[in-house]
């Protein structure tokens, strides 16, 4: 199983003299979903813009979808972030526009221009999703659950080896939340590695799966020798 992500005594952070997280190894394989949960501003979310290249790489080891973060060019983020999406808590849907035309706006940003091949790859996402009746729908029109829905066809628009998911069900109620967390791990069948940052640890217990934690500065990986009480860890 290839690692689609992967870092390496990585210290992240905007200065050396006061980096956010250090000492961070662990990898995410090809297929495989890990979660990673934490207290507010321990650092989670500077851990994913790290992996889409916001936050600088200051020491260590990072490698992304084959993308080496130490020395990655800025001309090269553009096609870093074709193969890792991001899905995020408030789904940043344009809202002047159709579900059809938010995807096909991401498509011709990113080097579609054939209309037969924009029609066909965004019906396929959204029938991934179950959304593919949706199309003509403005974002307002729908669900929360249902505009994530739409906002996870986005990030598979551009086939990704790498999805990140900051917090998705972070607005919705815990039916459509269970929904969602099934169709992330739906998504590792497409062999992309998922990961998935949550404070959910209702779902993180009901699908179980490889768990991170963030605290203290650093990154470290919760062993399943012994039943965790996830939800001490997040308070």
């Amino acid at each position: 199983m290839a690692n689609k992500i992967y870092f390496n005594q990585a210290v992240i952070g905007y200065t050396e003299e006061n980096p956010i997280l250090k000492d961070v190894t662990f990898s995410v394989g090809e297929g495989e979903i890990v979660y990673l949960i934490g207290k507010t501003a321990a650092g989670k979310s500077s851990l994913l813009k790290t992996m889409y290249a916001e936050i600088p790489l200051l020491d260590g080891e990072a490698v992304i979808s084959d993308y080496d973060l130490t020395n990655l060019k800025r001309k090269k983020v553009p096609y870093l972030r074709r193969k890792v999406s991001v899905v995020f808590q408030d789904f940043q849907l344009l809202s002047d526009r159709s579900v059809y035309k938010n995807l096909e706006f991401v498509l011709k940003a990113t080097g579609w221009s054939k209309t037969a091949e924009i029609q066909a790859r965004i019906t396929e996402v959204l029938t991934r999703v179950g959304m593919e009746n949706k199309k003509d729908d403005m974002p307002y029109q729908l669900s929360g659950g249902e505009q994530q829905r739409v906002a996870i066809a986005r990030a598979l628009l551009n086939d990704p080896d790498v999805i990140l998911a900051d917090e998705p069900t972070g607005n919705l109620d815990n039916e459509t939340s269970d929904e969602i967390f099934k169709l992330f791990h739906s998504l590792t069948k497409l062999g992309c590695a998922v990961f998935l940052v949550t404070h959910n640890t209702q779902m993180v217990h009901r699908y179980p799966s490889r768990t991170l934690q963030c605290a203290n500065g650093t990154i470290t990986e919760i062993r399943d020798e012994a039943p965790i009480d996830l939800e001490s860890l997040m308070q």
